[in-house]
């Protein structure tokens, strides 16, 4: 694969991935309601991993990596704890 290829894939990927943190962000901050507010801060959670990743890509950094692992597992886990609060008002039972 030709480098010029490479090089533009993964410009427009950071960009689309941006694009996306903003929509995200927007309806994070906008959202009508507090489940929508949820699903906003669940995708840019995703969104930022997925950005990182693409800079690992880019430099050949592993320090990426595993900073987008450890947002995937505190993402997950904060998803889940706000999910619970929404849909029983408490997290710890």
């Amino acid at each position: 694969m030709s480098t010029a290829i490479l090089y533009w894939a993964i410009m427009f990927a950071q960009t689309a991935l941006v694009a996306a943190m903003l929509l995200a962000l927007t309806r994070m901050i906008k959202g009508p309601r507090a489940q929508d507010r949820v699903l906003g801060l669940d995708t840019l959670y995703v969104n930022s991993m997925l950005l990182l990743l693409v800079f690992g890509i880019r430099t050949g950094n592993t320090l990426y990596f595993e900073a987008s692992l450890i947002i995937a597992i505190l993402g997950f886990v904060a998803t889940v704890a706000l999910a619970k609060f929404l849909m029983r008002g408490e997290v710890i039972e």
